[in-house]
């Protein structure tokens, strides 16, 4: 007996939260940063290193709603200066933001709103989500703007805690980086200011007494951040304050429709309307099942004992009664007496501080849920902002139980981010909305070895980007078909068409489909979801390309030489 509790007290004195928290750190850091360049970028991220790859090389870049704030463009531009444009290059940033969400999970704990195993858990959530992992491996504005409401979170409760204007500061910071990342961080930040207002106004957060100061200063450190950013460092003012303007009697008159504030809300209410990518208002929760089953399920068993807590609070009578019981009076009863109150006392402040952090991440899960529903875009990469508060969620009234379930269920979230994280091939999941195939690989080999190359399709990204600079003038670009002559009138070593506009065959040539991006297809798995689910087996919709090259350049098996073109054979 004595041996048994000799070697759970080293292994406690080995493990300690600290160290285990570390542990955890090294497991995120080493999965969003190993072969961040297995795959191809997808579609969007080879746009996006393209603007910043054209904002290090020409000074290019105007606000445009279609592609979200500046932040990713000037700190993407940043980290090619520093290391040169590459696919490796433009995840690392991504990378690192994600990752760094998990530390602040910890300065959450220092404050006392989580316990030691609510914050291992919920970081060992995000460190181990497939979406977050995914995403952190993603040149996309959405994980910036993750790492930025984290900081905003932890900002404004350390300023609730501590009252120094220097966090008033740090907020106002991260919600400027915030805003520059993407349209939809004021719906977000509108959650975040009425919980707290409300919260403040009924009194379970403190104002400090230089509030009004601090709240002055932090609106101007917003606008004044935003204001460089958006005006691309004032090169282009018309962002902020519109390009047409008229002189009348009443001085100079600016068109507000002109402005990027204006664009914005324009275009996005468009997209919303159009439903280009459009889905049902519960679009968000079969992704939830097939990659966040276990954080998923255990946030609703959060939600749930929150509200049962608020229908029955318990009685501190109670909690008095079971700790003299569990003590045995191993002290004077008077003694005694005063302790109890004091443990009560400080029982009843720290469970006051955790129900109302958890009153937020309901709230904030809750109203980040909604929203996205809402809007009538819908795709794979909105499901973090809603997973970030849900991975808190999970962990309210964490017991043994919901601990070993926890666990258990990061085995889960282990094989679906090992397989839609590191299969270096094509894989058929929603979570790639629409994905460069990896079969490209073979068409740019091609094209290295070609002195011209013409492309002659509508669609054909991610080429411009890896074909940036110098390479691309070795390509002749027409953005649809054109006829035979002028495709091989210069004897081009690889032709390329779109497969629906392409031709049966070209004299000299030989023919070769491939796929040029994929995504996973609703329409021809909604019959066999559960099937789908678990073998993974589903059909792939795709954008198919026709690549030409010159007959000579290897040998063809039958089925790609046009028919009339066999050779006849003798016998």
């Amino acid at each position: 007996m004595q041996q048994a509790a000799d070697l759970t007290g080293k292994i406690k004195s080995i493990f300690t939260f600290e160290r285990i928290f570390f542990l955890i750190l090294i497991l995120a850091f080493v999965i969003r940063f190993w072969q961040l360049d297995l795959k191809l970028l997808h579609h969007d991220e080879a746009i996006h290193s393209w603007f910043s790859y054209e904002l290090l090389t020409a000074g290019a870049w105007q606000y445009d709603p279609s592609y979200h704030g500046p932040f990713l463009y000037y700190v993407t531009a940043g980290m090619f200066a520093l290391a040169g444009p590459s696919d490796f290059a433009a995840r690392l940033l991504p990378s690192f933001f994600g990752f760094m969400v998990i530390p602040l999970v910890y300065c959450i704990h220092r404050l006392g709103y989580i316990t030691k195993s609510q914050t291992l858990v919920a970081a060992l959530f995000l460190a181990l989500s497939p979406d977050m992992i995914y995403f952190s491996r993603f040149l996309r504005h959405d994980i910036f703007m993750l790492f930025f409401t984290m900081l905003l979170l932890v900002a404004i409760l350390y300023y609730f805690e501590r009252g120094e204007t220097r966090f008033a500061v740090l907020a106002a910071v991260a919600a400027a980086g915030a805003l520059s990342c993407k349209e939809e961080m004021p719906v977000i930040l509108i959650i975040f200011i009425l919980f707290f207002a409300f919260a403040t106004w009924k009194g379970r957060f403190t104002l400090p007494p230089g509030w009004k100061a601090d709240l002055l200063l932090a609106v101007l450190l917003v606008a004044g951040i935003m204001t460089v950013l958006y005006s691309a460092f004032f090169f282009h003012p018309e962002s902020l304050i519109g390009n047409n303007f008229a002189i009348g009697a009443q001085g100079v008159h600016f068109e507000a429709n002109t402005t990027g504030w204006y664009r914005a809300i324009e275009h996005w209410t468009a997209m919303h309307n159009q439903q280009r990518l459009g889905g049902p208002m519960y679009f968000y929760i079969p992704l939830f099942f097939l990659y966040e089953l276990p954080i998923f399920i255990l946030a609703l068993i959060g939600t749930f004992q929150f509200l049962a807590a608020g229908l029955h609070p318990v009685r501190f009578a109670k909690k008095m009664k079971n700790w003299i019981r569990e003590r045995r009076f191993t002290l004077p009863i008077s003694e005694l007496a005063t302790l109890t109150v004091q443990q009560l006392r400080k029982s009843r402040e720290v469970n006051k501080k955790s129900e109302e952090f958890f009153r937020f991440c309901i709230v904030w899960m809750i109203g980040t849920m909604a929203f996205y529903a809402y809007v009538g875009e819908k795709v794979p990469w909105l499901i973090i902002a809603q997973l970030l508060p849900m991975c808190f969620v999970a962990t309210y009234k964490l017991n043994w139980q919901k601990t070993a379930f926890a666990l258990a269920g990061c085995i889960f979230l282990v094989v679906m981010t090992w397989h839609v994280a590191f299969v270096p091939a094509d894989i058929n999941e929603p979570i790639v909305q629409v994905q460069n195939s990896e079969e490209m690989r073979e068409v740019m080999g091609l094209m290295d070895n070609s002195s011209l190359v013409v492309i002659a399709s509508k669609d054909y990204w991610p080429l411009p980007w890896y074909f940036r600079g110098e390479k691309w003038d070795r390509v002749q670009f027409y953005g649809d078909r054109v006829d035979v002559d002028t495709l091989t009138g210069h004897d081009p070593g690889v032709i390329i068409l779109h497969d629906s506009e392409s031709y049966p065959y070209l004299e000299g040539y030989q023919k070769k489909t491939y796929k040029l991006s994929y995504w996973f297809s609703w329409y021809d798995n909604e019959e066999r979801l559960l099937e789908y689910y678990l073998r993974r087996d589903g059909k792939m919709g795709s954008i198919n390309i026709d690549v030409f090259t010159p007959l000579a350049a290897y040998a063809l098996p039958p089925d790609v030489i046009p028919p009339d073109k066999l050779p006849i054979s003798v016998s």
